[in-house]
This record gives C-alpha cells, structure tokens and sequence, in this order.
C-alpha cells in the first residue's frame, strides 16, 4: 500500500522537510512525498529588503521548486490550498484534492494589521517576492515623479517614506531605504534634505529580541543614516497619501507618499482555517506535541512559522525565525520516517538556536549569536560575515553550488554602489575583453613550452631524472653554502629554467652548460664574449655559472615538517634579476612520489613527459582559441604548482600563475571560442539527471 505525505508550502520549512524526508524514504518505493505551493518558486523572505531597495537583483531572491527537486522523488503541484479535510485525510486545493496519510503544515505566515484603519488597503507590504518588486518598481517611480514635480510641497510629500515596525523586517527596510536614498537623489538631482524616512512602531526600542545594548545600536546606526526613529508610538489609520501617528493621547496627521507596513505576522489563511478544527492559539499558530504533531492529530505535523510549541525549560513558544524552520524541518522528517518504517525512534524537538543578526543596508550589522549558554555581540563585520555565511550554509541544503554562486554574484561580484560590507572591491568592473591579449600571450608560452619540449626529445627518451636531480643539486649547493651535491655533474650552478620557470639541469657531461629562461639547453662552448672555460646562462640568465660561486640563500623555512619554503638566488642580490630569484615549496609527500613511483619506471617517466607536453599544448590552443578557457586556466595552475613543488619555479615566470587566476572566469566569452560553445554546453550540461540533481552548474 501507498503510504502518501503531503506538504502544504514550499516556504523555508516546507521545502527542508520535502528534502529530508526524500533522502530518508529514497528506498522506499512504496512512499511518496508531494509539496504543494501556489508559486512555483521557492523565496527568500528575509532578503526581500535588499531586493526592494534595489541593491539585489530580483533573481536573487527565487530559487525554482522545479531545480531544488531535479532528481528526487518529490511531486510539485502549483495549486493553491483552500482547505483541509482531517476527517477523510484530503488537502482540498482549487485544482485539485490530495489525499495524505501523513500531512505537514508550513503553509508560512502572512502580514497582520492589528485592525488599524486602511493599513492594508493604502500600505505597501513586505512579505513576498510580489511585494518586493512592486516596492522596488514604487521607490523608482516616486523619484521619477518627484524630479518633474514643480510643487514643492507635493514633492516633499511624495519623498516622504514611512515605515511601520521596528522589529526584524522594519528596520532591515528602514537602513536599507535609507542607504538606497542617496544613490537614487544622485541619479534623479533630487536634494536628499527633501526625502524623509521614518520607522516607527508602539515598541519601546527596536528589534526587542536583542540585548537592549544592541537595539541601543541599531536605532543609532538608524538616526546617523536620516531614519527618523519614532518608538512608543502607535498608528491609529493610514489614507493614501497620510498616515495618523498616536503618541500618549496626540494624535498627529502626516503626510506621505510611501508607507511600507511591516508590524507584525499571523498564520496563512490556510493555516488560520486548519486553526478551526485543530488546538491552536497566538494568531492561528497549531498547538504541538513534544514531536511535532497536532494535539489533536497524531497524523498532522507541524514545522516553521505555524507551530506553537514550547521546548521543555523555555518560557515562551519557539520564535518565528529561519533557523527554527530549519531545526523543525529535520526533526518532522525523523518522525514521519520513523511512523512509516517502524524503525529507530521518534525524535523529541529541543531547539537550539544559535543567535540573531540584523543588517541596516549592506554595509553594516548587528549580531547576537553563539550557543544557548555563552551568546556574544559582533562587531559589524563580523555580523555582516556572519549573515552571508549563515546565508551560504542554507544555500548548500536547498540548491548546493548552482545557488551559491548566485548568490556570491549578486551579493559582491554585481553589487554597485559600494553597497556591501567589503563595500565594492569585489565588483566586478573590467571589461573582460581587455583579457584576451593575455590570454592569447599565455596560451602561446604554454604552446612554445610543450612544442619545444617534443624537439628536446620528451617523446624518445626519459629526462625527468636529469630534469629533477639537477634542479635539486643547484637548491641544495646555496642552502648548504657551496658543496656541490652528485646531481650537479661538476657544474655547481647547473639548472635549466623552462618559460614555465622549471628549474632543471639540461646538461650530463662536466663540461655541460646552461638553459635559457625557456629551458633550452646552451652548448658548453663559449659565449659571445670569448670565454671560453665559462658555461654562463643564456639571453634570459636563467642558469648560474659553473664557478665556485653558487648564490644566496635568501629563506629556508621549514613549517612542522609539512613543507619547506626555499628561496634563494643564482647570484648575491646586487647583481640579481627576477630571472636569478627561484622559490620552490620542498614537500616531502611529493618527493617520496618522485623517488618511489616516477623515477624508478622509465615507462612511468615517459607516461609523465608525454602527459606534460599534450597538456602543455592542449592548454597553450585552449587559452590561444578562448575554448573552456576556466579549465585551461585551472589546469595551467596546477601544472604551477606541480612545478613549484618539484622544481621551482623563477620568479620572473610568476607572472604565469597571476595570468592564469585573472582568467579563471568567463574569459574566453569575450573574442573567444567560449561565446559560442558555452552556452550550448551549459544548456546540454544542466539537464543531465545527475548533474540536476547534485546542481553541478550554475545559471
């Protein structure tokens, strides 16, 4: 028999608890899992702030159901859910019913007006992804009309903004406002002594779930950015264009062009309906058992912002937050797996929060986190870092890496105006075609280096054991102050230096010479200057000369065993150039690779050299056509690093791990092949089942 679960809301909650009980029960053929929403995405509710005012692109707030649950067996139905039949186990939606074995109510919450006369006809919301972007749209337009208005007094009043709460949403609305002002009076001429910004509320300080040192803070922060902060005071009505404020007995009319209400939440309308039949109280909130199941229905459980449950030891009922949804999410899975399998037991819900953050706009916060026993302040920073991060972390449950690189570039890499908390040096502004000369220059080194490698003879016979003993000898003769080690073949200074920067010996005989920047090897005869007996470096004096003198040792740091940092010169720093400073990163892991895998085998030799030169070239066409440049790029530093740890590198051809960094990202979309091929890929790449399923990619 088929055992159904039906969950009302694709909300925080409801989307963590399809996702959980899909991974629990993915085995269990016999159960099936259905979340019904009437959007057929999943919001961002404690963002819609940054959306609203502008600092967010919209998209940055919808995570689609349809890619949060690729893969898995969980049945979306956009509908909306009138009612609940508890007697015949229905979900009652207008398009169609859903019988349930067990049901799950996160249906989510909804504004509440308190009665106030024409708040929810003349005031502007802030509790979906709809009234986000009709605010963001009305905040524009006002300053658009504002600029063309030639009355003075109604254009002061339609720059005059009000916002109703000071708790989490209100005063994340009021700084975010207040941050966006200036950037809007900039761009229409408006003089921003004319725009008025008032949070208000009945409260006696704002976001009383803070220490009162922190609300202390917060209404500072607001005061300093132009919010007008009016506490203990209370809104009797709101018209289209005032609203009346009651302070002791006064009350006081002002005139306004925007008022935003955000005081408050009660349950959804479905929530409030399935209310009637079931225990419930504090605005439509269903009264719960110690494991998350109605009082009344042991069928029916309860997670988010729809549960009134208090935790064993609390005072009051659990609060209205994300993490209490996340919490929840977890422990309703457990039990409603544990009813259907009759296996392990059910799980009693003893929340743990870890703290509150509050942003004011995007460049500063507040924070009160840690455990229930030891919670601390943060400094802004931190709070801001700590916002992201928390962010980042519930990003990873619901849509993995496709949703966190979103959100990265919307938060930092897009973000304009300075309007973050490391304020705009992580934005990008530089036309990416300024990269193709590098690119192209880069991908053409690589191409040199693996063509010349072939005519050094890479494909006939091994090298590497000259390539790395004579490298070694050179590092070790300056560290130990002039004795030349067996490696060196007489020539205390041999090394060879590929463009890559490769420290290598190019030579075998005691009268071997030197290799150039690009590591070609130099006859052991004279050079142009007639001295004969001296085996000097060539045009890029790649190699030291084979004199008694073999350089300085400049640092020769060895970090717990783990690695050594060695960084010396060919020659006494006077009369150094960046092609004499060499730095290697000594690994003892990767020398007993060496020693005991690669160059016992010549086969194994052969299979390195030929796997170097192809990849060599192939990132050299790659990076010269501007085709998958992001894995050219990764994989010419990785070969960097494959250099820096077994040879060195010099450090005049440190330039090519820079060039590689700068074109990780996207630089083969501008004047290269990645413009066409791309998009292709990505749209091919994305509808693989496994790729949706893990969210392998990213839009």
């Amino acid at each position: 028999m088929n055992t159904k679960i039906v969950i009302i809301g694709a909300g925080y909650a409801g989307v963590l608890t399809a996702k959980k009980l899909e991974r629990k029960l993915k085995k269990n053929k016999e159960v099936s899992i259905t979340i019904i929403d009437k959007n057929p995405y999943h919001t961002m509710l404690t963002e819609l702030h940054e959306v609203a005012a502008g600092r967010v692109d919209e998209e940055g707030l919808r995570l689609s159901l349809e890619r949060i649950f690729a893969g898995r067996r969980v049945d979306v139905r956009l509908d909306t859910v009138t009612s609940v039949d508890f007697g015949k186990k229905r979900v009652i939606g207008t398009n169609q019913q859903y019988p349930y074995d067990y049901l799950v109510i996160c249906a989510g919450s909804k504004p509440t007006y308190y009665g106030v006369e024409g708040a929810e006809e003349n005031a502007f919301k802030l509790w979906s992804f709809e009234d986000a972007v009709i605010l963001k749209d009305h905040i524009q337009e006002t300053f658009r009309r504002a600029t063309k208005q030639t009355d003075p007094e109604e254009k002061k009043r339609l720059l005059t903004f009000h916002v109703v709460g000071a708790g989490f949403t209100g005063v994340e609305m009021a700084g975010e406002l207040a941050e966006y002002v200036p950037i809007l009076c900039d761009k229409y001429e408006i003089d921003r002594e004319l725009v008025s910004i008032s949070d208000i509320d009945v409260l006696q300080r704002t976001v009383p779930a803070l220490p009162e040192k922190l609300s202390a803070k917060v209404e500072k922060r607001l005061r300093k950015m132009g919010v007008r902060v009016l506490l203990d005071t209370g809104v009797v009505s709101i018209g289209k264009d005032y609203i009346d404020l009651k302070r002791g007995d006064d009350v006081v009319r002002e005139t306004s062009g925007t008022i935003i209400w955000a005081a408050g939440i009660e349950a959804a309308d479905i929530t409030e309906k399935a209310a009637q039949e079931l225990t419930s109280g504090q605005r439509g909130r269903i009264t719960l058992d110690k494991y998350l199941r109605s009082v009344d229905d042991e069928h029916v459980y309860v997670a988010g912002d729809n549960m009134l449950y208090t935790a064993e030891g609390e005072k009051g009922p659990v609060p209205q937050v994300v993490e209490n949804c996340e919490q929840s999410a977890e422990v309703v899975a457990h039990n409603i797996a544990c009813a259907i399998t009759g296996k392990g037991e059910m799980e009693v819900y003893k929340p743990s929060f870890h703290g509150i953050m509050v942003s004011l706009g995007g460049r500063y916060g507040v924070a009160h986190v840690g455990f229930p026993n030891r919670m601390f302040s943060l400094p802004s920073f931190l709070a801001m870092f700590t916002k992201h991060f928390i962010n980042i972390v519930y990003f990873i449950q619901v849509l993995g890496w496709n949703k966190i690189f979103s959100y990265v570039k919307h938060e930092f890499f897009t973000i304009r105006n300075r309007r973050s908390f490391v304020g705009g040096h992580l934005s990008n502004r530089t036309p990416s075609f300024l990269l193709m000369p590098l690119r192209v220059w880069l991908g053409a080194v690589w191409l040199f280096e693996g063509i010349k490698k072939i005519t050094e003879g890479w494909f006939v016979s091994p090298k590497l054991n000259g390539f790395f003993s004579g490298a070694n000898g050179w590092y070790e003769s300056i560290l130990n102050g002039g004795a030349a080690t067996d490696g060196a073949s007489g020539a205390t200074a041999d090394a060879a230096s590929a463009a890559t920067g490769v420290v290598q010996s190019a030579a075998t005989g005691a009268a071997d010479a030197v290799s150039s920047a690009t590591g070609a090897a130099a006859d052991a005869v004279s050079s142009a200057t007639g001295a004969a007996s001296d085996a000097v470096s060539s045009a890029t004096a790649a190699a030291g000369e084979a004199v008694s003198s073999v350089g300085t040792a400049i640092l020769n740091f060895d970090f717990l065993g783990l690695f050594r940092a060695i960084f010396v010169s060919g020659k006494d720093p006077a009369h150094s150039t960046l092609a004499d400073y060499a730095f290697k990163l000594d690994v003892p892991l990767m020398n007993t690779f060496i020693d005991n895998l690669i160059l016992p085998s010549e086969s194994v030799q052969m299979f390195m050299q030929i796997f170097i030169v192809v990849a060599e070239i192939l990132i050299g066409l790659a990076l010269i056509g501007g085709l998958f440049t992001t894995p050219a790029s990764a994989a010419s530093l990785i070969l960097q690093a494959m250099f820096v740890t077994t040879t060195g590198l010099y450090l005049n051809t440190f330039w090519m791990v820079f060039a590689a960094i700068a074109l990780l990202i996207a630089a083969g979309r501008t004047l290269g092949l990645d413009y066409y091929a791309m998009p292709v890929l990505k749209s091919k790449w994305k509808n693989v089942k496994w790729v949706r399923k893990w969210y392998l990619y990213h839009d």
